[in-house]
């Protein structure tokens, strides 16, 4: 992919809008990141408010009562089976297989949701070397490969997280399959979590994730095979410093969309962040919160 310039004269307004987004691979990104980022909290918040209104009287959610004085708004066909399978408490007729796929759905869309606007500088940094290589009039391979990169591994993490959602929910009676987990199980999830926000493994993590322009440099190609690896070894690293933050969800609801924008704000606060301090207040307090539950339960 070399920078060339074309006369889209001929075309229409939106003919070369289209052609001008298509050309400039940093804002073609920008926009294809953006609308799916947007487009997975809106459907994330949709089912927040059909679980909300569905959720059984007794085990509200944080933010429930909030999400039940939101409009529903019509949804197709596909889409309220889509939310019915995540949310049903046992599988329905299309059996487990189905169910575990709407929810390998679901857990990706919460991936997009979260952690891709906390990849915006590694993107952001593999964009700008670049474009310098395309100025030369060197080959370049589209960010987009990257970025494909860094979301299989988070689909793989997704069908693990639907599994994990299955099995925890498997010995749960009577309740929507993403209600909170409570008691000593709720418990050992916060524990879990607020251990490994004091680990090595997650430190190494994070300090791959806060500088991605080593990486990306070190390991420049024009091969599209090697930009696909490379952005698979950093969805690895973010992997790395969040599937425990992922966890959390499970302890608060896993469709709790205030979680999930808090837990999305944290990360890319914590990737900005020079030091380790958000990772270790957040650490301790998931490790105070884990203390208080198994108190309460015992």
């Amino acid at each position: 992919m070399i920078g060339q310039d074309h006369d889209f004269s001929h075309l229409d307004r939106v003919g070369r809008a289209m052609a001008s987004v298509s050309r400039n691979p940093r804002l073609a990104v920008n926009v294809i990141l953006g609308a799916g980022v947007l487009l997975a909290w809106l459907l994330l918040g949709g089912m927040a408010i059909r679980g909300a209104e569905s959720r059984v009287p007794g085990i509200d959610a944080p933010g429930d009562m909030m999400l039940r004085y939101l409009p529903q708004l019509p949804l197709p066909g596909f889409l309220d089976r889509f939310f019915t399978l995540c949310l049903a408490p046992a599988p329905l007729d299309g059996g487990v297989g189905v169910q575990a796929g709407a929810l390998i759905v679901m857990w990706f869309l919460m991936a997009i949701a979260t952690m891709l606007p906390s990849a915006a500088p590694m993107i952001r940094t593999y964009c700008e070397i670049a474009d310098t290589a395309r100025i030369k009039n060197e080959p370049v391979v589209h960010p987009l490969v990257l970025v494909a990169g860094y979301l299989s591994v988070w689909l793989a993490a997704s069908a693990v997280f639907a599994a994990l959602t299955l099995i925890v929910h498997a010995f749960a009676s009577r309740v929507q399959m993403l209600d909170p987990v409570v008691g000593a199980t709720g418990a050992v999830v916060l524990l879990v979590a607020g251990l490994y926000q004091f680990s090595g493994l997650k430190e190494a993590c994070l300090t791959k994730c806060k500088n991605p322009f080593s990486i990306l440099f070190s390991n420049w190609s024009a091969r599209p095979g090697r930009i696909f690896r490379l952005g698979v070894e950093q969805g690895v690293w973010c992997l790395g410093c969040c599937w425990a933050l992922m966890l959390v969800m499970f302890a608060v609801g896993v469709m709790n969309v205030f979680w999930m924008a808090l837990i999305g704000l944290f990360t890319l606060i914590e990737k900005q962040t020079a030091g380790r301090l958000p990772t270790r207040i957040a650490g301790a307090i998931l490790l105070v919160w884990a203390a208080a539950l198994l108190v309460v339960s015992a």
